[in-house]
């Protein structure tokens, strides 16, 4: 059962517009979580990836989930310089978070109702949005400065994320709460290098996380590769079984998504093989390889078979295996 079941603790990503022969060969092999798609190649540094227009994605979609294991489909659409989904092609308009919390709560209602609405169209299950990082460093690369998070206001962030989970739930489309224990406060991009956010972290922001996940449409939270020293030193958020199980803690029952375990800070420490299985013992679900910011496409194949031999050795971590799988397939019998 391990072997089938492996590949629905990844949630991958490939380059172009077609369904590669290497993730058809994995679903069919281990079966497969779930798969996310890009419009920009980190490779070629074009807007040129999975996303062309409207009917292109929708065409897409339905081949994805026409896979073995039917897997999820997954975006990232958190509005502005976040959106895969552009109004240049086509695809429904989205502010940034941070205009996004200034607008009145029927212009929240209308954009976002826009914007689930399509995606539930178009044949996608997870917006991995919203950001809820506070805004505690309005110069941070990678959240402040490119409007990312909605405010510094605890409140404010309740706010909007009420309004945007009543909108998801009638769209049916499920959330995803970013990025865990929150990195609104770093100096650092994490895309780059490991970020320390050990100062930073508030009872305030993790707050947000325990009381909003309870509620959230897709019981899902993102995991970041932040460090938190006085939790694990040195050791990132998402590799962390103390970091995760505050949070497993609080949210039980939660979808625990890795951020993209490409990213370079993350791999300045870690290879893709060693996250994969470092991630899963910490207690992730569902481990994102976008395949976007590295070549690496083919050897996901390579990955589950080592965790499947792994497992099938390892009780302890076979459990682990069948206990992200059950919350995957909880959330496909939900969405998908």
């Amino acid at each position: 059962m391990v072997r089938i079941d492996v590949g629905q603790c990844f949630l991958l990503g490939f380059r172009g517009l077609d369904i590669p022969d290497w993730l058809r060969t994995f679903a069919a092999s281990y079966g497969l979580g779930g798969v996310i798609l890009f419009d920009f190649n980190c490779q070629t540094r074009t807007y040129q990836n999975n996303i062309d227009s409207p009917d292109q994605v929708r065409a897409l979609c339905a081949d994805i989930t026409a896979l073995p294991s039917r897997p999820l489909v997954f975006v990232d659409q958190e509005g502005g310089r976040v959106c895969r989904l552009k109004s240049a092609r086509g695809f429904a308009p989205l502010p940034s978070q941070q205009v996004f919390n200034e607008l009145s709560d029927s212009d929240k209602r209308r954009l976002a109702a826009d914007s689930f609405c399509e995606l539930r169209r178009l044949g996608f299950h997870y917006n991995l949005a919203p950001v809820i990082d506070l805004n505690l460093n309005p110069m941070n690369p990678d959240i402040g400065a490119i409007g990312r998070s909605y405010s510094n206001d605890p409140d404010a962030v309740r706010a909007n994320v009420r309004i945007l989970n009543d909108v998801a739930h009638d769209a049916g489309i499920g959330l995803s709460l970013k990025h865990f224990p929150g990195l609104g406060g770093a100096i650092q991009n994490s895309h780059h290098d490991l970020t320390d956010v050990s100062c930073t972290i508030t009872d305030e922001q993790l707050r947000l996380f325990y009381d909003l996940g309870h509620s959230l449409v897709g019981d899902s939270v993102v995991v970041s590769h932040g460090i938190v020293h006085q939790w694990e030193a040195d050791r990132p958020v998402s590799m962390s079984s103390i970091a995760i199980g505050k949070l497993r803690q609080r949210i039980p029952d939660a979808l625990l998504i890795s951020d993209d375990l490409q990213m370079q800070g993350l791999q300045k420490k870690y290879s893709t093989r060693e996250a994969v299985e470092l991630g899963l013992r910490a207690g992730l679900d569902l481990l994102c390889i976008g395949n976007n910011l590295m070549p690496e496409d083919e050897e996901a194949l390579t990955h589950a078979q080592y965790l499947t031999e792994d497992a099938l050795a390892n009780p302890i971590l076979a459990d682990r295996v069948e206990q992200g799988c059950q919350r995957v397939l909880r959330a496909k019998a939900r969405f998908a």
